[in-house]
């Protein structure tokens, strides 16, 4: 989940703009646990499925 959209309990504020400490903390920690396929897109995440689906079928066939 992104933070970009969240809205703040406390200030009523998007959490992005980290206007009060909760805000902050909760960037922070959205932060901390995006991993390696956090940044990527969508798009590229089924993009990058579909690509090792083929290689698997090719493998598949090989052997």
């Amino acid at each position: 989940m992104t933070y970009d959209r969240l809205v703040c309990a406390n200030c009523a504020a998007p959490v992005s703009e980290g206007r009060c400490p909760v805000c902050r903390a909760s960037r922070e920690r959205l932060q901390q646990q995006e991993g390696i396929f956090g940044q990527l897109s969508p798009v590229a995440l089924v993009t990058l499925l579909i690509a090792l689906i083929a290689v698997a079928a090719l493998l598949h066939q090989v052997v």
